[in-house]
C-alpha cells in the first residue's frame, strides 16, 4: 500500500480514466472521491493539476466544466505502479463505474461551448461524441453572447433531433 495520500489519489484517478473510453468531468471525478470520503475537494483539485503538469492526463476546460482524458504517459505510470491501490479502492471504483458507466458516458457525449470570435460575433460549438467517436459537430456564429449561451444550454435537449433531422434529410 502507498504512504503518500496523494500519491494514491492520483493513482486513482488515472485508473478511473483508463477504464472508460470517454473523458469525465471534473465533477463527476469529484463525485466520486467526496461520495466516498476518500478525500476533500480541494485535495482532489491538487492531485488533478499535478498529473496535468506531470503529462499524466489531458484537460480539456470549458466553459460551464472541464474534461479529462489519461494520455499515454498517464497509462504507462499505471501500469507501472497501479498495482498500489488497494483491491478494496480497486472495487470501489469498478462499482462506481459499472453502475454510473451510462450516465457518466451521456453526461460526456453531448457538449456545447461558445467563444468570442475575432469579430464582433459569439462561436458556439457543439457536439455529440460516442466514445472519442464524434457523431456531429456543429460550429455556429451568433451575434451576441446571450444567444451562445442559450443555444449552449438548448443543445443537450435538441441534439438527438438536430442529428436525426441531419441524417435523415442528408441520407435521403
Amino acid at each position: 500500500m502507498l504512504n503518500e495520500p496523494m500519491t494514491l489519489y492520483k493513482l486513482m484517478n488515472l485508473y478511473m480514466l483508463k477504464q472508460v473510453n470517454f473523458p469525465l468531468t471534473n465533477a463527476q471525478l469529484t463525485n466520486f472521491f467526496t461520495e466516498h470520503e476518500y478525500t476533500t475537494y480541494f485535495t482532489l483539485q491538487q492531485a488533478l493539476n499535478e498529473l496535468e503538469d506531470a503529462g499524466l492526463i489531458h484537460k480539456e476546460p470549458s466553459h460551464n466544466s472541464t474534461r479529462y482524458e489519461i494520455t499515454r504517459e498517464g497509462e504507462e505510470t499505471l501500469n507501472f505502479f497501479g498495482k498500489n491501490i488497494s483491491p478494496a479502492i480497486v472495487n470501489d471504483m469498478d462499482q462506481y463505474l459499472k453502475e454510473n458507466k451510462f450516465r457518466l458516458r451521456e453526461e460526456v457525449g453531448t457538449s456545447a461551448d461558445y467563444y468570442k470570435a475575432t469579430g464582433q460575433d459569439y462561436i458556439v460549438h457543439c457536439e455529440v461524441r460516442e466514445g472519442k467517436t464524434v457523431l456531429i459537430r456543429l460550429d455556429l456564429a451568433l451575434p451576441d453572447k446571450e444567444q451562445a449561451e442559450a443555444m449552449c444550454s438548448n443543445w443537450k435537449e435538441k441534439s438527438q433531433e438536430i442529428y436525426s433531422f441531419a441524417m435523415k434529410t442528408l441520407l435521403s
